[in-house]
């Protein structure tokens, strides 16, 4: 069976308005300023559809490129993008805010956002520990985190947020603290004497006020007499004696080590 001419062109019609209409979507956002966008998605993210948020938010930096309000909204979605669990895209919205807007009145913000961002991946001082000990943990996250607070502390001494980039500096450095003399007892139990000692040092030199240091220096003194290092292992001895009189370490050794040094109850 053929079809007749007008069948023919009703159908091309008919296809070409189907194929027109798959093709298009409707745009919610069509047509709303930007500071409309940006008060909806405030109260978006206050009620937790961070979903709606970020698709508002992103709407509002294009609209007010070059703004101030552009800029607020590039930190809203940074923020955003971690709380929803993309860390990443956070990330590098903050690098590219701050790599931008160098002279921002949020630049103090954008700083202290950043090491939260790490913070909180690898370390989460007020997270859920799920048993853990935080020194087992890759360190890269905490040095890039205590980096971003340095940087914010030393640009912004006054700022509202350098109080508790100051408290999460200490906390980073007593995980790292706490990381080099994880690994230096692993080599001490497993006879690597030299790597151990070595490694003790390090913290011993990097971390002197870390609750971790006089692990440190006692597995100096363990490893340099294991090594037959007597003026070593003396040296050691005499500072930890010296530090810490009432050590457990020079009675009990390694045995003293009974819960990881952040674990308060």
């Amino acid at each position: 069976m053929t079809l007749s001419l007008s069948w023919r062109t009703t159908l091309l019609a008919v296809s070409l308005a189907v194929l027109a209409g798959c093709g298009t979507t409707k745009d919610e956002f069509a047509g709303q300023p930007a500071e409309k966008l940006y008060a909806d998605a405030i109260e978006e993210m206050n009620a937790g559809t961070y979903d709606r948020a970020i698709k508002e938010l992103e709407r509002v930096e294009g609209l007010a490129a070059g703004t101030l309000l552009a800029q607020q909204s590039q930190l809203d979605l940074a923020y955003l993008y971690w709380k929803t669990g993309e860390k990443a895209q956070g990330l590098t919205t903050i690098e590219r805010f701050i790599k931008l807007n160098p002279s921002s009145p949020g630049l103090d913000y954008a700083l202290y956002l950043r090491g939260v961002i790490n913070f909180n991946d690898d370390l989460g001082l007020f997270g859920r520990f799920a048993g853990q000990d935080l020194s087992e943990r890759d360190q890269r996250a905490a040095r890039d985190a205590y980096q971003a607070f340095r940087q914010l502390i030393e640009q912004f001494p006054e700022s509202r947020y350098t109080p508790d980039a100051k408290l999460r500096m200490a906390y980073i450095v007593n995980s790292l603290a706490a990381y080099e003399v994880r690994v230096a007892t692993y080599y001490l139990r497993r006879g690597a004497y030299l790597a151990a000692a070595n490694r003790a040092q390090q913290a011993v030199t990097e971390f002197q006020q870390s609750p971790s240091a006089e692990e440190a220096l006692y597995i100096m003194m363990e490893s340099y007499d294991k090594l037959e290092l007597k003026a070593l292992r003396d040296d050691a001895e005499r500072v930890l004696r010296a530090n810490y009189p009432h050590s457990r370490f020079l009675g009990e050794g390694l045995a003293a080590v009974s819960k990881p040094w952040w674990k308060l109850w």
